[in-house]
């Protein structure tokens, strides 16, 4: 993880959807004063690209352009010479967004990038970098498939193997990739894709990793996942000729689910760190690699992810005897979660602003295999206090990960 310069450092998770009013402009800049009031180094965010219908940034309408959703000023001027030269920059698909949201798309981009990148500024100055998020898959009704129909599945959706939280599967329902066609191509599509995303974020999680090795492909109008099967993915060569084309990726593989012993062969081939998850580490024996006393450097650790319960709400749910086998402090169970994932060997801790805040399962973000009630979740203004920056900035300066602390 060292070749993206990554050194012991922490940050917050919090989505911009998540921030009061759900937007960027001063609710955005208030919450990067108080990342430097706490001693943080990064920003994580979901992607950015306009969501579905449902309002998940997972499948969205596009693999290139920024949620227009999101403005603080949407209706901001954009001069010609603006137009013509973000069109300059991104030739390969400004058209195709165009093509498919006809109204105003070059000019609702270029206000994007203008608020976008002040705000990165911003947040480079006070030592703040922005961790993103690359979801594998896009919308069937999106701009990607209307556009390169070739590079896409008609026949099979994408999804998740029944497990023991779910056990019918998960039935995502984006198309799939005809990975042939995209090697014929000589991956174009990804390395701009690649190209774009890099532009918007200094570190990038590739959401699905394991989906690069093998997949779950469901037949197209399915009900559930069950009757999906495993097909091959295209390994590492997306990645490299990417890497060719672009020079260093800052990637961090999301490595989470079913993970055979494959999908970590082609992790440590890209050099790319991992995640771990304190949820998921206080069962299984003693080789479960989410357990503290087994992190790598090499990797991210969570309190829980944006697909989680708060740590609130996962204590709350737990018996009276899993409770007390975790050794969490009952009286402030989040508070202690985040203190071990501050003092995990990995280098990079990431907190959920939710367990930040001590709160439960009503400020849950996101429960995979639902399609309603997602997504929702907002603090509210003054949430985040000094008191609680003087707090989290202790504990991070305490584990060796303060701005001014690390090595």
């Amino acid at each position: 993880m060292a070749g993206v310069g990554l050194t012991r450092s922490s940050g917050v998770l919090l989505h911009p959807t998540s921030l009061p009013g759900g937007r960027l402009g001063d609710e955005a800049y208030r919450f990067v004063d108080w990342l430097a009031e706490a001693g943080q180094s990064w920003w994580q965010v979901l992607p950015l690209g306009p969501p579905d219908e449902h309002g998940s940034p997972y499948r969205g309408r596009s693999a290139f352009a920024g949620w227009t959703g999101l403005l603080a000023d949407p209706r901001s001027k954009a001069s010609l010479d603006e137009l013509e030269a973000f069109v300059a920059r991104h030739p390969y698909w400004i058209g195709d967004w165009a093509s498919f949201d006809v109204r105003g798309a070059v000019a609702g981009q270029v206000r994007f990038e203008r608020e976008w990148s002040a705000l990165r500024r911003y947040a480079a100055e006070r030592g703040i970098r922005i961790f993103g998020d690359l979801p594998i898959y896009v919308s069937g009704s999106g701009a990607d498939v209307a556009a390169h129909p070739e590079l896409f599945e008609s026949r099979v959706v994408a999804g998740a193997p029944p497990d023991p939280f779910n056990p019918t599967g998960q039935l995502w329902g984006s198309p799939v990739y005809r990975w042939a066609t995209a090697r014929a191509e000589r991956w174009r599509w990804w390395i701009e894709r690649f190209r774009r995303t890099l532009e918007l974020f200094d570190l990038v999680r590739i959401d699905h990793f394991r989906g690069f090795v093998s997949y779950w492909a469901v037949p197209a109008g399915a009900k559930t996942a069950k009757g999906g099967r495993w097909r091959r993915g295209p390994g590492a060569e997306p990645f490299e000729v990417a890497r060719r084309a672009l020079g260093d990726l800052p990637l961090v593989a999301e490595d989470l689910g079913a993970i055979t012993p494959a999908v970590v062969r082609l992790r440590e081939r890209l050099g790319l760190p991992g995640m771990v998850v304190l949820q998921f580490g206080f069962e299984g024996g003693s080789a479960n690699p989410h357990r503290l006393e087994n992190h790598p450097e090499n990797a991210v650790v969570y309190t829980g992810t944006h697909d989680n319960d708060t740590a609130l709400g996962w204590w709350s749910s737990l018996t009276a005897a899993k409770r007390r086998a975790t050794g969490l402090d009952p009286a402030d169970p989040s508070w202690s979660l985040v203190e071990r994932a501050l003092s995990s060997r990995a280098r990079l801790a990431l907190l959920p602003a939710q367990d930040l805040l001590g709160l439960g399962s009503e400020a849950r973000l996101n429960t995979p295999g639902r399609a309603d009630g997602n997504w929702s979740w907002r603090l509210r203004r003054g949430q985040l206090t000094s008191a609680l920056a003087a707090r989290l900035r202790a504990a991070t300066e305490a584990a060796g990960r303060g701005q001014h602390s690390r090595a």
